[in-house]
């Protein structure tokens, strides 16, 4: 297991149990004690836990694994799901996105689409996003226009949220909306952070068609915060690991469901 895996895997358990053991941890995963105690060491010095005699407990504040550790899970998956995705886009949309693992690789996939790229000086596509790592890789395209929320940025996901972001998008309108979530069950797409929930909803509301994009993983979940009903949304993108008996939740919906 290499060490991002490890990180992965010590903040899930740490987030579900609120308290971790060097010892346990180090027999789960078949390393040596001095191993999980310098990773604990290592999340610690980014206060992403407290360290213990023997172990580490969750910090005193609202508890979502960070992007950062969130981007090996699920890998090839997400890359199949970003493919399939890409290909509802065509030039000259304008297209809106919030944040998070799968949909960054949606944003990296449209950037290096060969049928996306400049002609005679224009932008190929529009991009609308309140995610700053998004914006960050797209900027140095050219053939894309970006256009940022603005807003009160969550360093957890690196995605802007508030009242500010609200001013940006309320005089929008998007042809096409890919949306990432936490979860998507029988009620509807979920978010664990309700500020990340509105702004999604907000999102939702400006596009004329809706996709959410959602690795097996996330079918069946639901989160806190509830960005949209199954009725707003007209696409579920996920993987071929999907469950047939949960896709028909989603297809007696109504939505379409492509399975990468």
């Amino acid at each position: 297991m290499k060490r991002y895996e490890r990180l992965n895997t010590l903040l899930e358990s740490l987030a579900e149990k609120g308290a971790i053991d060097v010892d346990e941890l180090a027999e789960q995963l078949h390393v040596s004690a001095a191993t999980i105690r310098r990773d604990l060491d290592h999340l610690g010095k980014q206060q992403l836990l407290t360290r213990t005699r023997g172990g580490a407990v969750a910090n005193a504040v609202s508890y979502d694994l960070p992007l950062r550790y969130k981007t090996a899970r699920f890998a090839s998956e997400k890359q199949r799901i970003a493919q399939a995705a890409a290909t509802l886009v065509r030039r000259g949309m304008v297209i809106g996105m919030n944040g998070g693992t799968t949909i960054s690789e949606v944003a990296r996939t449209l950037a290096t689409r060969p049928e996306l790229s400049a002609e005679h000086g224009e932008p190929a596509f529009t991009l609308v996003t309140n995610a700053l790592n998004i914006a960050n890789e797209l900027i140095v395209r050219p053939h894309v226009k970006m256009v940022l929320t603005g807003g009160v940025a969550r360093p957890q996901s690196y995605e802007m949220i508030g009242p500010l972001s609200h001013r940006i998008l309320s005089d929008l309108s998007l042809d096409i909306a890919f949306i990432g979530v936490d979860g998507i069950d029988e009620t509807g797409a979920t978010a664990h952070h309700e500020g990340e929930a509105n702004i999604n909803q907000l999102i939702v509301s400006r596009a004329a068609k809706v996709v959410v994009v959602a690795d097996s993983s996330k079918l069946g979940q639901r989160a806190f915060a509830r960005i949209c009903e199954l009725s707003e949304i007209d696409t579920l993108v996920t993987d071929a690991q999907a469950d047939e008996s949960q896709l028909a939740v989603f297809k007696e919906a109504g939505i379409d469901v492509i399975r990468a």
